[in-house]
């Protein structure tokens, strides 16, 4: 059986020939670049084990190529190749993180000893990693999968931020993991051993949101038959995750930045406020910039929210996770199936990397999760994958989404939710699931881009 992936990057089609064919007898599978420009490209399209690649080569050399690839995937291994009489560049190469080096002429012995170690190296790296997972899972700990240098970067700032008591606003599209950063945020922070409270803003009506932020009283209103706490009272000691905080209502936000500012709430019917302690983290999908502009969110919340701000990019912008994230998924769909381990043909590899994902990280993992349920092979092929990557069919050159830059995001949010709504038949609740949002949050959406299910449905 054929091996995983190898990028051969030379300018010289005859060297490159011959090292192909010893990495074929070795059992891998081979694509060659002549640049590196071709070979970023390659890496973009495709996911590969290892990059072989020549020092010398016009415009961009190989250490600028091994410098990208690194700051791309850290996990990804690069051996380089070089001239005897340029051994001080190899060194410099293993420097910035190559894995070994290559003298030239080549020999034949020589790539396969550098490869095999190569290899190894790589296989145990890859089960360090997966048993710290599994201590990971076993113990609680909130896990962010993801190594491109976008996730590092963030991930650098939560830990920083994360042993302070500051209010935090997360930002980023649905589905890019907005709860997870918080999670991981409470878990570092020293109020890890109090409650992780989570209230979506955006899934409430204004009265019942007030109630269950900030509790009631015994006869504040219909209904309410005993005294009850409100979430922040709940939440003391601990984390309190304020989720779409951009739907708040105005009258909301006013009580909100009171909450913040004064440290006390006045639950609903009471005339005296509760102390509360608590560390709030927001988050929302929404402009909150361009919200202040309309008067749809208050300024002076704002800065009270964002003492610190994090953004989590879409994954389209950090395509360097998905392999990884990808592979994090098939291993718990499979548990979760109580199936035997599945893995993916290289094809349905290459479509997960190259399609855009406007449903982001969320999207991966129920399309995954689909695809281990509907599967009855240990090799997940291209066929399996649902219309819009291309199951079945050959993939096409460019995806729906791929003209983002000429889109705005409710245009491809919009088109997104279509897709979805089509593929569930227009059934509201099974397109909430698929999307992991609120069936409320679909008809509110469902309202604001004017969309009607066809006649008949």
């Amino acid at each position: 059986m054929l091996r995983e992936k190898i990028l051969l990057v030379d300018d010289e089609p005859g060297l490159a020939s011959f090292l192909e064919e010893v990495v074929r007898e070795e059992g891998f599978r081979v694509r060659k670049a002549q640049s590196a420009a071709e070979a970023l490209s390659a890496l973009e399209e495709e996911a590969f084990q290892l990059v072989i690649t020549d020092l010398r080569m016009p415009e961009v050399d190989g250490l600028e190529l091994l410098r990208r690839v690194r700051e791309r995937d850290p996990q990804l291994g690069v051996i380089v190749m070089t001239a005897f009489a340029s051994l001080e560049t190899a060194v410099e190469a293993l420097r910035l993180g190559a894995m070994d080096y290559i003298t030239k002429p080549l020999h034949v012995q020589e790539i396969q000893v550098v490869l095999r170690k190569a290899v190894e190296s790589l296989d145990l790296k890859r089960e360090n990693r997966r048993l710290k997972a599994k201590l990971s899972e076993e113990s609680g700990e909130p896990r962010i999968v993801g190594s491109s240098m976008e996730t590092r970067s963030m991930l650098e700032l939560v830990r920083r931020v994360a042993p302070s008591d500051s209010t935090i606003l997360i930002t980023g599209e649905s589905g890019t993991g907005k709860e997870l950063i918080a999670q991981v945020l409470h878990f570092f922070s020293e109020r890890a051993r109090g409650e992780f409270v989570t209230v979506n803003c955006a899934a409430l009506p204004d009265t019942l949101l007030e109630s269950e932020l900030f509790g009631h009283r015994r006869g504040s209103f219909t209904g309410a038959v005993r005294d009850k706490d409100g979430l922040f009272k709940v939440a003391s000691g601990g984390t309190l995750f304020l989720d779409e905080i951009g739907d708040m209502s105005a009258a909301l936000q006013v009580k909100l930045l009171r909450a913040l500012q004064e440290r006390e709430v006045l639950p609903i019917g009471a005339t005296k406020p509760v102390k509360i302690d608590v560390r709030v983290i927001a988050a929302t999908n929404a402009d909150l910039e361009r919200k202040q502009q309309t008067g749809e969110f208050r300024p002076d919340l704002y800065y009270r929210l964002s003492v610190i701000p994090i953004h989590i990019k879409p994954l389209r912008e950090r395509t360097g996770d998905i392999h990884e994230l990808a592979a994090f998924f098939l291993e718990r769909a499979c548990k979760k199936a109580g199936v035997s381990t599945r893995r993916f043909a290289p094809e349905t590899m290459q479509r997960l990397m190259q399609y855009k994902w406007p449903g982001n990280v969320r999207e991966l993992e129920n399309t995954i999760e689909r695809l281990v349920i509907l599967s009855d092979h240990e090799v997940i092929e291209p066929a399996s994958l649902p219309e819009r990557l291309g199951g079945g069919v050959a993939a096409a050159p460019s995806q729906p989404y791929a003209s983002s830059a000429s889109r705005t995001l409710d245009d491809m949010e919009r088109t997104y939710l279509l897709q979805v709504l089509e593929e569930s038949g227009w059934q509201k609740k099974r397109a909430s699931e698929i999307l992991g949002i609120d069936p409320s949050t679909i008809y509110r959406k469902l309202q604001r881009y004017g969309i009607k299910p066809p006649a008949g449905v």
